[in-house]
């Protein structure tokens, strides 16, 4: 589809609008567990996968989203997305119980899935070399940065508006991303043949995430040696079997696994999924602070605020220390730091102060890693990306992200939940929080094992123009 356009500040803000609405109804829930559950009356272990189930659906379909909108348009998928935050958000803002809750939490996944890597598509599509790192910048400051100010923000609006208006604000965003995107031209892959889908990969894939997710979130109240959760265990490992030999085979596959021969790529996706598989500590962290502290939900969001500060000034600082020395110093560092971060959250035997400094220190920590970490690690994976197929990869760099915060959250929470149910909370707490610093030194050695040190230093070389003809998007790129 070729077209002169040049991606503008218009289009940047509206996708960072776009995304915000993402963080706005995940992020932001995570501050207010207490505060749903005595106005709803569902039980804690409801809200936890009410918590987790947008990101495990937004994981389980962004891989089919993105590939969606390389072939029938970015930005009309960017727009469904929209439309689907809407209408979660609008589940959410009239919920009762918890049908309404589970049924708008479900949708705003699929909303995510549209949203993420059809906007990372259309900043390749219509931006180049450092014009392009710079817009993936300004998108990580809606994704990542986008977390510190939904926490912040969704404090402060339950407190002194009600948590309901948390989905209103993020309907009016939704709007505003439409409206800053409208005037955009389309964008699709050049290829041909007819339009195909892999359902039945889709089908596998689902019964495994959902029997992963359900393993891990109630494997502790089932009992571990149970029946179900031995069952629930098999489903996952057979059915992680099956759809990756499946895949292999087939032509028009959900997954592409030729795209991680690219080491590269395969390294930014693998720390992607692990660095939010921390957004765990943000969860063991806000419950303890209210549970176990008497904190509010907007004195919790306060102790963020730093990682609100420190994540939106450092990621245009990655995107500089990216273009000067390449991905891989920016990469290792922020993940070396936001471990650290992590890690002195876990340090809850100290009275009240001295922890209230702790936690606010480690959320700056967590913050300035993920900061640098960013935009280094965004463009590792678009640049390493085949241009017919970059929604499908960006898809399955998202899904790393949207799987891993799921599982993170599920794991750090169960753990949280059954050390509690054994032991002091303050135990619980360091426990959860344990769970999270091995994620943290998992995503370090991804990163020094595959990414190399030359990574982002020749993306202005290298970079496949978008509108370059393709034999077909039919198969598979090496």
């Amino acid at each position: 589809m070729e077209t002169s356009y040049k991606g503008t500040d218009k289009l940047i803000t509206g996708i960072v609008f776009g995304v915000i609405t993402f963080w706005l109804f995940a992020q932001a829930m995570v501050n207010v567990v207490p505060a749903i559950q005595s106005d709803l009356g569902v039980s804690h272990g409801t809200l936890n996968i009410a918590i987790s189930l947008t990101a495990l659906f937004s994981g389980m379909f962004i891989v089919a989203a993105g590939g969606l909108a390389d072939k029938i348009g970015r930005k009309k998928i960017t727009y469904i997305g929209l439309v689907l935050s809407i209408i979660g958000s609008l589940c959410l803002v009239f919920v009762q119980g918890a049908v309404l809750l589970i049924i708008g939490r479900i949708i705003q996944g699929i909303s995510a899935a549209c949203i993420m890597p059809a906007t990372i598509a259309l900043m390749k599509a219509y931006f180049d070399g450092k014009d392009r790192q710079r817009a993936l910048s300004y998108w990580s400051i809606g994704s990542w940065g986008g977390s510190g100010v939904c926490s912040f923000a969704g404090g402060a609006i339950a407190t002194y508006m009600g948590w309901k208006w948390i989905f209103i604000f993020s309907i009016i965003f939704a709007l505003l991303a439409m409206w800053l995107i409208k005037d955009t031209p389309e964008s699709k892959a050049a290829g041909s043949g007819k339009f195909t889908f892999d359902y039945s990969g889709l089908a596998i894939f689902i019964v495994t995430m959902i029997a992963l997710n359900v393993f891990i979130t109630f494997g502790a109240d089932l009992g571990w040696t149970s029946a179900i959760t031995i069952l629930l265990a098999v489903v996952t490992i057979v059915g992680a079997i099956i759809f990756y030999k499946v895949e292999k085979r087939k032509a028009v596959a959900l997954i592409d696994f030729s795209l991680f021969k690219n080491k590269p790529y395969a390294g930014a996706t693998y720390s992607n999924f692990l660095l939010n598989a921390i957004a765990g500590t943000l969860v063991v962290a806000n419950t303890y602070v209210q549970v176990g502290r008497g904190f509010t939900a907007f004195q919790a969001g306060m102790l963020s605020i730093g990682y609100l500060i420190v994540v939106l000034a450092m990621i245009r600082v990655g995107e500089k220390i990216l273009q000067k020395v390449g991905a891989k110093l920016p990469m290792v560092a922020g993940a070396i730091i936001s471990t650290i971060g992590v890690a002195v959250m876990g340090l809850t035997f100290l009275p009240d102060f001295a922890y209230t400094v702790v936690v606010f220190i480690g959320f700056v920590l967590f913050g300035l890693g993920l900061g640098i970490y960013a935009t280094p690690s965004t463009d590792t994976s678009v640049s390493n990306a085949p241009s017919e197929k970059v929604g499908e990869a960006a898809g399955v760099y998202k899904m790393a992200s949207s799987l891993g915060s799921a599982i993170g959250v599920a794991i750090s929470a169960t753990v949280y939940s059954s050390v509690a149910a054994a032991g002091s909370i303050e135990t619980a707490a360091s426990a959860g929080i344990i769970v999270n610093v091995i994620f943290g030194v998992l995503a370090i050695l991804s990163i020094v094992i595959m990414v190399p040190k030359n990574a982002g230093k020749t993306t202005e070389v290298t970079d496949v123009p978008l509108q370059q003809p393709v034999p077909t998007l039919n198969k598979a790129t090496n």
